[in-house]
């Protein structure tokens, strides 16, 4: 078998469906892959919902009870039966040429051990005007390149759309447990500290024609949830990273560098967003040094 789509999932049922549906509406060949939904612990009706559908058998009901993304990840890889395991998040959907596209890249060449792909955002009632260019990524958009390209450092695919070679885990570890999302909460980096270790011996590529479409809900469409969404993101690099104490003079000349710039800009909603966004990133390292009890990262 040529690759297993896995799709973590924790209580979003009917998007989970939708993203299986996009698979098997694709144009691959069904006996070339299967598809395998991770069901990490929900409590809604995922479970109920998928039994419902009568999926074709290499689509398959897996159910993690430890909660935690990167446990259902781990999960996955474990479980998976294809040379290559290709994550597809539960709001995301494929295009139909994606399982083949990935697959293409995979085969140009054996040190390829990662294939990152485009990442075209659909918008929930259209994409609000305050959100800087900056860091549009936050809400997973990747257009990384008009062409197949290696990924170098410090770039990496995003996890709505990444997928690794299977033999690479024999020799690397796969997501780390202390990274990554746990229920409603918004740490992350578990992929781009997985991606950074493979790169150290396999290599990284971006294809622009495996695609998906990424759902961005409404909900997430305010500033309450992008500033909880940076801030969480300091504390994923405060754990993911370990550095002196020393570092806390920089995070408050810089936060008090923001500040200042957001005095001067109060009339450019876009400027101010990117600064609060610093800030709250700021506050995030802060805090999630402290709660690891190493210190204060730089």
């Amino acid at each position: 078998m040529r690759a297993s789509v896995a799709i973590c999932t924790h209580n979003r049922g009917n998007d989970t469906m939708q993203a299986v549906d996009s698979i098997l509406k694709g144009d691959s060949d069904y006996t070339a892959y299967e598809i395998l939904v991770i069901d990490n612990r929900s409590t809604d009706n995922t479970k109920e919902l998928f039994a419902s559908l009568g999926f074709p058998e290499h689509v398959r009901y897996i159910f993690e009870p430890q909660l935690g993304l990167s446990y259902a990840r781990n999960r996955a890889i474990e479980e998976a039966k294809g040379e290559f395991v290709m994550f597809l998040d539960d709001d995301a959907l494929a295009a139909p040429t994606w399982v083949d596209e990935v697959i293409k890249i995979f085969d140009m060449d054996p040190d390829i051990g990662c294939v990152g792909g485009k990442i075209v955002p659909i918008w929930e009632g259209g994409k609000p005007e305050w959100i800087p260019d900056d860091i549009v990524s936050l809400y997973t958009v990747m257009d990384f390149s008009d062409s197949i390209v290696e990924m170098k450092a410090p770039h990496i695919p995003f996890g709505a759309n990444v997928s690794f070679r299977k033999s690479i885990f024999k020799e690397i570890q796969p997501f780390r447990v202390d990274l990554g999302r746990v229920g409603n909460n918004l740490m992350s980096s578990e992929e781009s500290e997985l991606i950074g270790r493979v790169r150290l011996v396999h290599k990284i590529y971006y294809s622009p024609y495996a695609v998906v479409e990424h759902k961005i809900a409404k909900s997430r469409l305010n500033k309450r949830w992008l500033l909880r969404r940076v801030y969480w993101q300091g504390i994923s690099d405060a754990t993911r990273y370990q550095k002196s104490a020393w570092g806390i003079y920089k995070h408050l000349i810089r936060i008090a560098q923001s500040a200042l710039l957001i005095a001067i800009s109060f009339n450019n909603v876009k400027k101010v967003t990117s600064q609060m966004a610093k800030i709250s990133y700021r506050n995030g390292t802060i805090v999630g040094s402290f709660r690891n009890g190493k210190g204060l990262n730089t």
